[in-house]
């Protein structure tokens, strides 16, 4: 906190509240420093830098997603004027199934928008070689993927674009806000022109915009957290692995994501996964009575939503009604693990 407060009398003393302000400047390159990336746009939110990356495309047309994700990643493409295409997913990664996806490509789809769920890559490279094959544009979803890395490279580095949500509940947070990683920096001043109403100066337009900066304020606090990243990620991945070790003891490894052995896993979110959905609705009541929150993560599939529907995808179907995420977050002492942990267990019987 008075890390924080002497950035804020920094910023006051600046005069300099948002607009692109130093401090949202030095978070830019501090951030892409720290993840090895050369081009990056902080913006008011994940779901902001979705639109933005969306709105690049240009035109209408449709965008081949997941079903099993946050709405927010399928409203984004319905906000800016496409239409949503599901797919299924993968049961192993639970992200999109690259040969579900071959088959859903028409001369209408523009590009792919692929979520690395639960910070899990995606089939990268399956659906890479589809956007050069059909000439479509591939973007990442990347909102849980704070310090994953694949085959020695941050996950936020593939694809056209990925867009990282720093909302606070993620594992690394600004309070709100996101980052669009851009392969060139031709893209970071499109992305950066239409946070920015459509400026490319003063009082010149190159095109329509939408107020997507973010703020000095976020940016401080972005930069404390930064300080600690290293920090957070080791936590969380102790967290992980002690709620792992506990419950292979009663449960089977279907039971776990499966983390490839070219993945370096951030730890951010521990989902249980196939479940009946009896024995999820137990552990959810008793962890909310014992006033823990737990909940189906992510839960309806989004072909399901009415603005949304699509075709039938039984995968993610299936893991919407069953799947949970147990609590993790820094402060999460063994003590609070070890209960949470004794309350599954006791509802993966019928008594």
């Amino acid at each position: 906190m008075e890390e924080y407060k002497a950035k804020i009398d920094l910023i006051w003393q600046n005069g300099w509240l948002t607009n692109q302000g130093p401090l949202v400047v030095e978070f830019e390159e501090k951030i892409a420093a720290y993840f090895g990336l050369k081009h990056v746009s902080f913006v008011s939110s994940g779901t902001m830098g979705l639109q933005c990356a969306l709105r690049t495309l240009g035109g209408t047309g449709e965008i081949i997603t997941t079903p099993y994700s946050y709405v927010a990643t399928s409203s984004a493409i319905f906000w800016e004027g496409f239409k949503p295409v599901f797919a299924d997913i993968d049961p192993i990664t639970l992200g999109l199934d690259a040969a579900l996806v071959e088959q859903k490509i028409t001369p209408q789809t523009r590009a792919i928008l692929a979520t690395h769920v639960y910070g899990i890559p995606a089939s990268v490279e399956a659906l890479q070689n589809l956007a050069e094959k059909y000439n479509i544009r591939l973007i990442f979803d990347a909102a849980h993927a704070f310090g994953t890395r694949y085959k020695d490279r941050s996950l936020l580095d593939y694809g056209d674009m990925a867009v990282l949500s720093l909302h606070a509940t993620k594992l690394f947070h600004t309070a709100n806000g996101g980052l669009v990683v851009c392969k060139s920096a031709e893209a970071k001043k499109k992305i950066d022109s239409l946070k920015n109403f459509g400026h490319n100066g003063p009082n010149n337009f190159d095109g329509p915009g939408i107020n997507g900066k973010n703020s000095e304020l976020h940016a401080a606090l972005g930069l404390c957290n930064l300080q600690y990243a290293d920090d957070l990620l080791a936590q969380r991945q102790l967290q992980w692995t002690a709620y792992k070790v506990m419950l292979s003891k009663v449960l089977s490894d279907m039971n776990f994501i499966s983390i490839g052995e070219e993945t370096i896993h951030n730890g951010a979110y521990f989902p249980i996964l196939n479940l009946d959905s009896g024995t999820t609705d137990r552990i959810i009541n008793r962890c909310n009575e014992a006033q823990i929150e737990i909940r189906r993560y992510f839960s309806p599939s989004l072909n399901q939503i009415d603005y949304l529907k699509g075709d039938s995808c039984p995968v993610s179907e299936r893991l919407a009604k069953n799947v949970i995420c147990l609590p993790l977050f820094h402060n999460l002492t063994p003590a609070d693990q070890e209960q949470i942990v004794q309350i599954v267990t006791s509802c993966l019987s019928h008594d």
